[in-house]
């Protein structure tokens, strides 16, 4: 596809401080703005979408890490692994998607300097490194969830912004985000039913 650069929309959003992966200017020059060329299916709503997915991913990447050095049992450690593996390949998609539209994309330290819906709070995540044990699997369980529900709204907000998520790869994966995170927060509620109390 030839590339006109008649630009229609320049939007002005927060930039991001540095990121901790990286060279932390890389990118510096796209990262406060968005530029959608004339013509474009995509939105602003679906460049900021996958911009902030990328760094809520990244926080729950981070989240599973810790479930091996703080005693997490073998169903909650083979989710934290589950999570882990999965949005690691969906932050690879929702960066080439990034690339692939000229956009800035984050990397997985954006979460340190990017708040999403549902995310942790620094409280949130030192009250996760504290714990050991099936207070951990307990405080992983009820705090991943808090966060897929963050997930979901993002999606929500995305669908109800006019003219957002018409781009195929973009419904698609909010498509998928929906089924998977609904899925996972079923499981991990019954997971939470199961742990032995203290």
């Amino acid at each position: 596809m030839a590339v006109a650069i008649a630009l229609c929309a320049v939007v002005l959003t927060p930039p991001p401080a540095a990121f901790a992966q990286g060279d932390p200017m890389a990118g510096h020059a796209m990262a406060g703005h968005i530029v959608i060329p004339k013509g474009a299916i995509i939105t602003v709503a679906d460049v900021q979408f996958m911009q902030g997915m990328i760094a809520h991913h990244a926080q729950a990447i981070h989240m599973s890490r810790m479930a091996q050095a703080h005693g997490a049992n073998a169903r909650v450690q083979k989710l934290a692994d589950k999570i882990d593996q999965s949005q690691i390949a969906e932050i690879r998609i929702m960066q080439d998607w990034l690339h692939r539209f000229q956009q800035f994309a984050p990397d997985t330290g954006s979460w340190r300097t990017m708040q999403m819906a549902g995310m942790l709070t620094e409280a949130q995540l030192k009250e996760l490194d504290a714990a050991k044990g099936v207070d951990f699997d307990r405080a992983f369980l009820e705090l991943m969830i808090q966060h897929h529900l963050g997930a979901i709204k993002m999606v929500d907000d995305l669908l109800a912004t006019p003219r957002a998520a018409q781009e195929v790869d973009v419904s698609v994966f909010a498509t998928d985000v929906v089924t998977v995170q609904t899925a996972e927060i079923g499981v991990m509620r019954q997971m939470i039913g199961q742990l032995s109390r203290p």
